[in-house]
């Protein structure tokens, strides 16, 4: 069973600062007061950013969704009624086998089947392996639950060949695409192009306050548009969501290649650490797993009093993990680049003790 013990939050973990009133105040500070507000998915507010970032994405059409758990959804629906199968393929810790309450399977009778082991990324020897028939295979990039982890990039064109050769589909939970980019040295619409279809975030990674862009083709986003409406996310506005989204994308989109270097000096530290180790131990991405090799009761008082000491807080809680050891999730963004470097220093320092 997991268990979160609560510390303080901390800079190191709060990746671009604390989410409060500000983050909507400072996107709607250069905002003139006669912006139109979308009308049910209508809008130029709304169409000029899903065109804007459809063409990022090099896919011909996008739509916004209020969130990513609506959006993927939606997607598997398409394709499992698009090929009249309804049983889908992803990793055993996605995020929507773990998260959302058994949606699919409750909501929509679909059947996900488990694509290979928890502590590793699916391989396509894995998709070739399934027992059954499926309409579609979810990736997700990085794989969260572990660390961050990635197949490499001639991996992704095996299993992204092998699924069109199959007819199969092939969608992408780029929750944190714009994440991946410095390590595979692609843009975003190199990988985007071995998918069918594509579901990004604005406020993992970017910092925004909500929303999520389903993209593909145009019968695929006509369709999305369908189910959208069905789960009652045309609000009759998305406005503040679409606003602060473009203002963070803007704000943050070039700077992946500093947060993904930021990442892989914090990790080399942690390493260099007695009993303290990293997964990966190299990150592929700007986020990576901590782990102790002691219990969080052990542990939860060492990082208050590190915190105490340099006011820099290396996690707001503590995860328990078997064999008295425990862990923490980092995922870098501008609050690192606010920490003094003495004061980082200092963390390490006394980490080591």
């Amino acid at each position: 069973m997991r268990e979160n013990k609560q510390l303080e939050n901390g800079i190191l973990s709060s990746q671009h600062g604390p989410r409060n009133a500000s983050v909507l105040k400072e996107a709607f500070e250069s905002v003139d007061a006669d912006l139109e507000s979308d009308i049910y998915g209508e809008g130029a507010v709304i169409e000029n950013f899903q065109d804007k970032i459809a063409a990022f994405l090099g896919k011909e059409t996008a739509v916004f969704f209020p969130s990513g758990t609506m959006a993927q959804q939606a997607a598997l629906r398409i394709w499992a009624d698009e090929k009249g199968n309804n049983k889908i393929a992803y990793h055993p810790l996605s995020h929507l086998e773990i998260h959302e309450q058994d949606a699919l399977r409750e909501l929509q009778s679909m059947e996900p089947l488990l694509l290979g082991k928890a502590d590793r990324v699916p391989t396509l020897d894995d998709i070739r392996n399934l027992n059954e028939p499926v309409s579609c295979i979810l990736l997700e990039l990085p794989q969260r639950e572990i660390g961050g982890q990635l197949p490499t990039f001639s991996e992704l064109e095996e299993i992204s060949a092998y699924c069109r050769s199959n007819g199969i589909r092939l969608h992408l939970d780029g929750a944190r695409l714009w994440e991946v980019t410095p390590y595979y040295q692609k843009s975003e619409k190199e990988i985007c192009a071995l998918f069918d279809s594509v579901y990004v975030s604005f406020y993992k990674g970017l910092g925004g306050i909500a929303g999520a862009i389903l993209a593909g083709d145009a019968d695929f986003t006509k369709e999305s548009k369908v189910w959208k409406r069905r789960y009652g996310g045309d609000l009759i506005s998305l406005y503040p969501y679409i606003v602060s989204a473009d203002y963070y994308f803007d704000k943050r989109i070039g700077k992946m290649g500093q947060y993904y270097e930021a990442a892989k000096d914090l990790a080399r530290r942690f390493n260099a650490c007695d009993g303290v180790r990293t997964v990966p131990e190299v990150p592929v991405s700007n986020m990576f797993h901590v782990y102790f090799e002691k219990s969080a009761e052990a542990i939860e008082p060492i990082l208050a009093k590190i915190h105490a000491e340099t006011n820099v807080g290396c996690s707001g809680y503590l995860q328990a993990k078997p064999v008295d050891a425990c862990g923490f999730e980092l995922s870098i963004g501008d609050a690192v680049a606010e920490i003094p470097a003495e004061k980082l220093d200092q963390v390490f320092e006394l980490l080591q003790k």
